[in-house]
């Protein structure tokens, strides 16, 4: 991303959270975090666990309140954005309803959001084809692997087409062979989509072969301890994994942590 394109859609300034342990004692998940992230930008924040990284993630999404300073989203907070059901979120589990066929799993949010039957059936279709299951439509959760389980909640995510798309550890329960597929059918997925991803994950090389930047966070307390920008060319292939600069970078992002290990 040039500097001409880029475009500040999210503003994080001073932002903490502290939580209590079970003796009450307050534990610093993250400290003085700032941080801009770049409209249609793919982002990662990158840590060992217990570095604040889900947390951060909540506290954009409004899914956890910061103790101290602020998020914007286009001049708005978290809530009102959510509140307009601008995110769109993709877990490690993908959290499919096995009554439900894999179609009638996408069209869910829009019959959240009260989308019309027809909208609702042309949309999946859409994202279904978008991901490669458009022959699995009928099928039921339980018939899929696990990756295709994944597509599809890769699918509903993006079905109510949301501003951004957060995603924890998304791929981490997943065998090599079939997180690089989904690698390469999530970087063709936001090319096409030119949506803002920020995509949580704990494996270095992940991060690398995805990001624009890294933000990686350390712990004790929490806190991003640098950002490093992926000067990789795209689209990305996975012959680039075999490059001396991807493992430069690698190293480069290794080094980059303050304490703990991945």
């Amino acid at each position: 991303m040039s500097e001409l394109e880029k475009n500040v859609e999210i503003e994080i300034r001073d932002l903490s959270v502290t939580f209590k342990d079970n003796s009450g004692n307050d534990v610093q998940a993250l400290t003085a975090v700032n941080l801009d992230i770049y409209k249609g930008e793919f982002i990662s924040l990158l840590g060992p666990s217990g570095c604040g990284k889900t947390t951060l993630l909540r506290c954009i999404s409004d899914l956890q309140e910061p103790t101290d300073g602020t998020v914007r989203i286009d001049g708005m907070t978290p809530k009102e954005i959510r509140l307009k059901q601008k995110f769109g979120f993709v877990f490690q589990q993908p959290v499919l309803f096995d009554w439900r066929t894999v179609k009638k799993n996408v069209e869910l949010p829009l019959e959240i959001m009260y989308e019309s039957k027809a909208e609702r059936a042309k949309r999946a279709d859409e994202m279904l084809e978008l991901v490669g299951l458009q022959n699995f439509a009928n099928h039921y959760p339980k018939q899929l692997s696990g990756g295709m389980q994944q597509r599809v909640n890769i699918a509903r995510a993006f079905g109510s087409w949301p501003e951004l798309l957060l995603m924890d550890e998304p791929f981490s329960a997943l065998d090599e062979f079939t997180k690089e597929k989904l690698h390469e059918d999530l970087l063709r997925i936001w090319r096409q989509t030119n949506k803002t991803i920020i995509f949580v994950t704990h494996n270095i090389q992940e991060a690398v072969f995805l990001s624009d930047r890294i933000c990686v966070l350390s712990p004790h307390p929490g806190r991003l301890s640098a950002i490093v920008d992926v000067d990789l060319p795209r689209p990305r292939t996975l012959e680039m994994k075999d490059t001396q600069h991807f493992n430069d970078l690698v190293l480069k992002v290794r080094n980059s942590f303050e304490g703990g290990s991945v």
